[in-house]
């Protein structure tokens, strides 16, 4: 963990009143930590926050943390768990591009795809700027796995609105999101001003909506990785049978591969039949 708090009050998040405001960790100390870490033997390093793309410490940003980090020896694989999309700039983009250890792999919330929505959640970007972000993704780091959080039926949200969403989603491909209807949260500034104003039938056909569409992208992303052979990082043995292991690629897919007794947190090249 390098960082907590948040001081972006999206009107559905209880998160800034209950973790306080942004604090980040000095970097000796998370540098401290990561050595630890890899002399007890982990392989991999998964760097946590609220907004981990927010971290600084004096001049000293997210983008020279990584850096810094990848220079560690003894550690295998650095990966990212979330990012807002309004703090993913092309340094941060440059760094994982040349870095042999920084897994490609983001996970970038979106949560809505309607400007007028977004506005009304006080989320700090737009369509455009989320779309302009995976462009550079593609661009600069083309193999990068991407997935992201979306919900549906906030405060006011029409059906163009909702189909905005969708229609983001078709244009993005993503390879894994995590989607959900509203539900109001005590204490936030949308309990307060923002009503609970789209009826749960309509929530959950368009929740029905968006995961068939992305049920289909996921299947179509699975199957492009068929003949590929990819670096898999060795988590345990199988739940379905004790001949075969499985552990996860660096865009983040776990990977089921045949085999027995394969020291955890070996890197090891699957091939994908």
């Amino acid at each position: 963990k390098i960082q907590d708090g948040c001081d972006n009050y999206c009107a559905y998040c209880i998160i800034p009143y209950v973790r306080g405001h942004v604090r980040c960790k000095k970097k000796e100390t998370i540098i401290k930590e990561a050595k630890h870490l890899i002399k007890e033997g982990h392989k991999e390093i998964v760097l946590t926050g609220i907004h981990t793309g927010n971290y600084h410490d004096e001049n000293y940003d997210f983008a020279d943390l990584l850096k810094e980090l990848t220079k560690l020896e003894g550690l295998e694989r650095l990966r990212i768990s979330s990012i807002e999309v309004s703090e993913l700039n092309d340094k941060v983009l440059d760094v994982i591009k040349n870095s042999k250890i920084l897994t490609n792999h983001m996970h970038i919330p979106l949560q809505a795809g309607s400007n007028e929505i977004l506005k009304n959640m006080n989320r700090k970007y737009t369509r455009e700027w989320y779309l302009d972000r995976i462009a550079a993704i593609r661009r600069i780091i083309p193999d990068c796995g991407i997935s992201t959080d979306v919900f549906v039926g906030f405060h006011n949200e029409s059906e163009e609105d909702y189909r905005q969403t969708l229609e983001l989603m078709r244009e993005v491909g993503f390879d894994l999101a995590y989607m959900f209807k509203y539900s109001e949260r005590p204490g936030t500034q949308a309990s307060k001003s923002l009503p609970d104003n789209i009826d749960e039938t309509t929530k959950g056909r368009r929740l029905q909506e968006l995961i068939d569409l992305q049920t289909g992208w996921s299947q179509e992303s699975n199957r492009r990785d068929i003949g590929k052979t990819f670096e898999v990082l060795v988590e345990g043995v199988s739940k379905k049978s004790s001949d075969e292991m499985f552990g996860r690629s660096s865009q983040n897919k776990v990977i089921v591969f045949p085999a027995k007794n394969i020291p955890i947190g070996s890197l090891i090249q699957v091939k994908v039949k």
